[in-house]
Order: C-alpha cells, then structure tokens, then sequence
C-alpha cells in the first residue's frame, strides 16, 4: 500500500513513521520547505520517542520521502490544523479544504480519502465531501472518504497509535470498510465503524470531558484560596471516594484539543452547550488567577519561569498557557527569564541562569526535570528563595525555601 500524509507534525510524521514500518510506502507532504528537506535527510522536527530511529531508516530504504506536493496513492490522510475562529469559536476548516483541493489531481476511483484532523460535527457531510463530488467522485462507490480522528497522548504517541482503540466514521459503511482496511495495516487495538459525525462529535466530546473536569478542579483551586482551605489536600481526600477521581489543578489548560474542541461543539449549539463554555471561560482563567499570586508573592522582581511546554517532557507548547502568564507578567514589570530543557529557542537560558537573582521561581510545567530541583543552588543562587509551583509537582523543600502551591495559596490573602 502506498499512503500520502498531509501534514507532518504531531500526528501526521508519527502515522507516517507506522505505515513505513508495517511494509507501507509512505509520501509525507508539508507546506514548509525547511520541514521537508530536513525529513529527507532523516531530520526530525518533533520531539517523540522512537520517531526519530524509524524515519531515519525509512528514508535509507526509501519507503519514505517528504514532498511539498502530493503523489498519487492508494490513501490519503489529512493531519493538518484545525484553529477555531475567534469571533464565534467555529472551526477552521480552510487548511483541510486547502488539503482536499491539493490532492484532487493526484486521486484515482477506488483510493481512499482520511480526514485525522479534529473537525466540528458535520465537517465531512457538508463541507468536504462536497469537495470531492465537485471534482467528479462518486462517495462510497469509486472514492471512499472517512473520518478517523486520533486519540494519543504526547510522549506516547507511537504507543498508543498502534494499540488505542480507533473510530472509523465513513460517509458510507463501505468508506468505513476501506478506511479500517488502511489502518488495519498497523492498529492493534479495536476499530469501531460509525457514521461521519458520530466519530467527529465523539473525537470532540472525548477532549471536552477532560477539559470540563480540569476546569471542576480549577474551579476548586480558586475557591479553596478565597476561602482558606487547602485544595490539594481536598482533592486527596474526595479522591478516596471509589467513584470519585478529581483532576489537579493547573495554571491552564494547553495543547491543540482541549483548548480549542470544545469550541467546536460551542459554536454548534452556543444555547445550550453552557456547561462546556463555562468549562472554557474556567480554565481561561487560570493565567490571570496565576499572575494576582504572583504579585501577592512579589510585587517586583527577577522570576525565573520554568516550562513553557504545555506537556510535560515534551517539547510541544501550541496553545500553551504559559505564553499568556509570561506576557502578562512582563507587563506588570517583572523580569522574566525563561527555562526549558524540552524547547529550543534562542531567548530561553539555562537553570542556572534563570534562578542566578531571581526573587522567584515559578513552575508552569511538569517535567522531570524539575520534580527534583537542586535546592543548594537554589538557596546560593536566588535573591530569596521562593518557589510557586503551578503544577503542584513538588511536595517538600528545605527549611530555608518557601513553596507555594495550589494547597497553600489562601495564605498569601
């Protein structure tokens, strides 16, 4: 089988790295050139487990190339961006549509057409498909056009392409069939067929659940603040509970779905869908709830942030919350300076220089590498050693640092 991939990040260079290991060849299309050639010489973009090794060998077998055009293909999956507009929370569809047209002089009867890229309910009935029977096509007798969103983890995402469980929504059964034929060539896990808009409304509804249960103990964070009760330690004990699993609290919420696809159901039905904007607004709210503790816990100052991923031990920062903390906090005057292992990037410094002065440390990210810090060189290095840590990661100090976090923060009113 021969597979074009439309886009090359998060998911699409990993399901294109799956194919060519399972005896497929693989055509990987992006739109930026610098992604392309640096692919073509086995020079990954993203930082993911095992990736790395198996595009390397791909592309010394050559089952596997980057392009910035399409070829033909027995299959085509879309993987590209779906933002959702700002002014009424809708999806974005035009880098999908921009992909659909792009294939169209490379399809022929009988190939299979994926759409991967989470998309708002009735996406493929009403705006893709059309696409395709414009050009010619006949869905469900010689093309066969499908969603099949993912459902990974970063930092797992190999892991969990091949052994999670994946919904396969066809515009007919028979495009449910064909699709589940292309992932059968590596998905071990079970592969449920449905209906277009049931598996959209589902890849939606999956990340809403989360978001709307960060948001409950956000929530709580806040209020267990205002009212002098220590949250972590509430979360502790509700979680005891055999029904109950309570979610920590953070200082937002980030990444490419649960930030954004909840929208995509708002946009739908923004009279009822209450719950689920509140959800939003909830979690939203959380770098603003972060930077007036800031401010209670220094009125000015060096802060040595460390994280900006929105993961942690990865290197994945889209939507993340942390921007918006920085930004903020450099607009109230603080001097800011920037650590993270995961993410290169020219204004970020070492640990070691971010703490050198700083009047505070704050945490906005799990990585392990700040679970256990080094606290001797904190104590030399920091004006006055404090730390707030966001991500509620690190349970004890020395005597001589001061730690904040979402269990103690109704101290600091």
């Amino acid at each position: 089988m021969k597979v074009c991939i439309i886009g090359q990040g998060y998911i699409g260079l990993p399901t294109a790295a799956l194919f060519t290991r399972n005896h497929c060849e693989v055509v990987g299309v992006d739109v930026n050139e610098e992604i392309v050639n640096n692919l073509n010489e086995g020079i990954v973009h993203i930082e993911e487990p095992g990736i790395s090794d198996i595009i390397k060998n791909a592309v010394k077998n050559k089952v596997y190339v980057a392009s910035l055009t399409p070829q033909k293909a027995d299959a085509f999956i879309i993987t590209v961006p779906t933002p959702y507009i700002i002014e009424n929370y809708s999806c974005d569809l035009s880098y999908v549509v921009s992909a659909c047209e792009s294939i169209i002089p490379y399809l022929e009867k009988g190939n299979t057409v994926i759409i991967e890229s989470t998309i708002a309910p009735m996406s493929t009935d009403e705006t893709i498909k059309p696409i395709f029977e414009n050009a010619g096509f006949t869905i469900g007798k010689d093309l066969y056009l499908s969603h099949c969103p993912e459902r990974v983890l970063p930092g797992r995402i190999l892991e969990e392409l091949v052994h999670n469980d994946r919904i396969i929504g066809g515009i007919t059964p028979e495009c449910s069939k064909k699709a589940r034929e292309v992932y059968g060539q590596f998905v071990e896990g079970n592969i449920t067929l449905t209906e277009a808009k049931t598996a959209e409304l589902s890849k939606c509804m999956e990340n809403t659940f989360r978001d709307v249960n960060i948001a409950l103990a956000n929530e709580l964070a806040k209020i267990c603040a205002e009212i002098g009760v220590n949250a972590l330690d509430v979360i502790k004990m509700a979680n005891k509970h055999p029904r109950v699993n309570l979610h920590s609290p953070g200082p937002g919420v980030g990444g490419h779905c649960l930030a954004i696809d909840p929208y995509f159901i708002y946009a739908k039905a923004p009279e009822t869908a209450k719950i689920i904007k509140l959800a939003r607004d909830t979690n939203n709210s959380m770098p603003d709830f972060v930077c007036d503790n800031v401010k209670k816990i220094i009125s000015e100052g060096k802060i040595a942030v460390l994280g900006v991923s929105y993961k942690g031990n990865t290197g994945d920062d889209r939507e993340s919350p942390a921007y918006n903390i920085i930004a903020k906090l450099k607009e109230y005057g603080y001097d800011i300076a920037i650590h993270d292992p995961h993410i290169k990037n020219n204004d970020f410094v070492s640990l070691k220089e971010a703490i050198k002065d700083a009047d505070l440390i704050l945490i906005l990210c799990d990585h392990n590498e700040f679970k256990h810090l080094d606290y001797g060189l904190i104590s030399r290095s920091m004006k006055n050693p404090v730390l707030f840590d966001t991500k509620n990661i690190i349970n004890r100090v020395p005597s001589e640092i001061t730690l904040y976090n979402y269990g103690n923060l109704y101290e600091l009113n």
